[in-house]
Formats: structure tokens, sequence, C-alpha cells
């Protein structure tokens, strides 16, 4: 269990369409004072609104395509897309006004940029744009050298491309589906991608799941180490089919209760005033790791290695589930 972490009060000082879907919001603190800094990367955590009177935590990438990352920014910048079928978050986030507030957690990062030899390849998907947007102008600023390829349905439903044109200009490669593979459209080519990258490359992908999937099994594949490739999700993985409610028990405070079907571990200990550890929501962080004392764990996440898998001994709480009927975790 933890405390909370700390909070800041900001405000909506700017909202701007960037195509039909997605919304830029320009955020500054409350109180006007320099807001906490970040690196290209880094993403805020924002407490939304949901029906029912309910609230939920949202995570959203900062954009900076200027210089990529900012010591004392006086704003935050972020791009929300809207998801009508969703939850509820990005509902929220679109029907924001200029002067509305808004609690966020400082920014974190845990899909920074490495030290490597050879060429930033970014990979964007989509909305998956946003970090990638900052790692871009963080190598330019930086004079590393840098190349992105940004996959869409159509440009007119692609953010930033133009600020990413300028920037980038022949590094960029976009890639619109209704611009390939006659009338249906074809999604990204990622074999031609990754027979592209030189030995001394470093990917950093993200997007929606088929894309990174498509990504990580190629350079399996291909038997690239697994540090080469660096991701994230901007989506919660959906419960599996199959999928069955399971009985949690903490050891050290004695809380037994039932992990529904569609239900995370994480989840349910919120639902059961629990103060867990947590960020990412998405098995990339590591951030929620418990130890297991007893059970079998279906292992979902992207942090633990095969033999940490394999021994059983932890488990990250916001994706990964038990195999059996019961699971009992150091808490």
């Amino acid at each position: 269990m933890s405390a909370c972490p700390p909070t800041l009060t900001v405000r909506v000082a700017h909202v701007a369409l960037l195509n039909p879907m997605v919304r830029l919001l320009v955020l500054r603190a409350a109180d006007g004072a320099p807001l906490p800094g970040f690196d290209a990367g880094a993403h805020l955590r924002i407490r939304v609104a949901l029906e029912g009177g309910r609230h939920d935590w949202r995570h959203y990438s900062l954009i900076d395509v200027a210089h990529g990352a900012q010591a004392a920014p006086a704003e935050y910048r972020i791009a929300v897309r809207l998801e009508t079928g969703g939850r509820g978050g990005s509902r929220f986030m679109h029907a924001l006004q200029e002067g509305d507030a808004l609690v966020i957690e400082p920014p974190r990062n845990e899909f920074a940029l490495s030290a490597h030899a050879g060429c930033a390849v970014l990979v964007a998907g989509g909305i998956g744009v946003t970090p990638l947007a900052s790692m871009a102008a963080a190598c330019r600023a930086q004079g590393r050298p840098v190349r992105m390829v940004y996959a869409g349905r159509s440009r007119a439903l692609m953010a930033l491309l133009p600020e990413l044109q300028a920037l980038l200009g022949d590094a960029l490669r976009v890639h619109a589906d209704d611009e390939a593979g006659g009338h249906a459209g074809a999604p990204l080519d990622v074999d031609a991608l990754l027979d592209g990258c030189a030995p001394g490359d470093q990917l950093y992908v993200c997007g929606p799941a088929p894309l990174l999937d498509a990504v990580l099994a190629g350079a399996r594949s291909r038997a690239w180490a697994p540090e080469r490739v660096r991701f994230e999700r901007f989506a919660a993985a959906p419960p599996q089919q199959g999928d069955q409610s399971f009985e949690l028990v903490l050891a050290q405070s004695g809380l037994r209760c039932t992990v529904a079907a569609d239900q995370s571990i994480l989840d349910c200990l919120i639902g059961h005033g629990c103060d867990p550890l947590f960020d990412c929501r998405r098995g990339e962080c590591g951030v929620c790791a418990v130890p297991v004392l007893e059970g079998e764990v279906d292992h979902r996440d992207h942090v633990l290695s095969a033999s940490e898998k394999a021994a059983g001994n932890v488990i990250q709480i916001c994706i990964s589930r038990a195999k059996g009927q019961r699971l009992v975790l150091d808490l």
C-alpha cells in the first residue's frame, strides 16, 4: 500500500481541435507558477469524472514539438482522442472548457529515450504519435539521428502531421491506410519496416495493439534483443475470453475478496478501499508489482522476464490474473 502521490491543480488555458476526433488542451498551473519539468516520452495522470459520480485517472503524453523537454514549463500540452465507446474519460476531457480546473499528478516517464549509437526509429500509430512527437523534437535538439514512420487511417485524422513534417522533413514517412492497397486500404508493412533497420537502430513504438503486437512479433522472429524495441500502449488490455472470477487474499491485512471476470486485481483492491501503487494500467511500467505467496499467475505484463514469469512469485496487478480459483498476495 502507498500514500497518495502529490497532485497539482491546473486550469485549461486553451482548447483547439487538431482534427474531428482529437482535441488539444493547453494546461497551466492554477496559481500561475512554473510547472514541474519533463523529458520526451513523459505523461500526465489526470483525474477525470465519470458517470455516476465516480472518478478515475487517465494518462496523456506531454507534447513538445519544439524542444521535446522542458525544465520548468509554463504550460503542458496534451492531445485527447475521443473514444465514444470508451469508459468515459475521453468524453470528460472533450467536454472541458477554457478556465476549467483539473487535478493532475506531476509528469512521469516510463518511455524515455535511451542512449544508443544508431538511429532512433519512431513508429507511431494514430494518437500514439503524441509521445513520439516529443521524442522527435528531443532528437533534433540533441543532434541525434532520428526518423519516424507515422501510420493512420487517413492524413485528415493524423494529429500533429504538419508540425512533424516541418520538424523532420524527409526523415518522416507517412502511411495512410486509405492511400495504400487499393480501395479497401492496407495497414503498415511492419516486415519491411523492420528489415529496413540497421543493426544499431533502436525502435520506439506507440499505437494500437495490432501495430505493437506486429512489431514485437517481428522483432522476436528476427531474434532482436528485447531491449531494442521500447514501446507504450495507450489503452489498457480488455478482458480475455474465458476469464473467470477468483478469490483474492491479502496475507498482511487479512482482506478476502472476489475479483470479477471482467475486473483487474488493481480495480478490485481500489474498490475495497485499498491504495496500491500503480501507474500505467497496461503492464508496462512495473510500478504495481506485488509478491505472490500462493496461487498460479496468468502473466499478461510486458515487464517481467521469461524466468521471472516462470518463477511465479510476483504479479503486475494492473493486468495479470490468477490461473486458478485463489491467489494470495503479500499485502
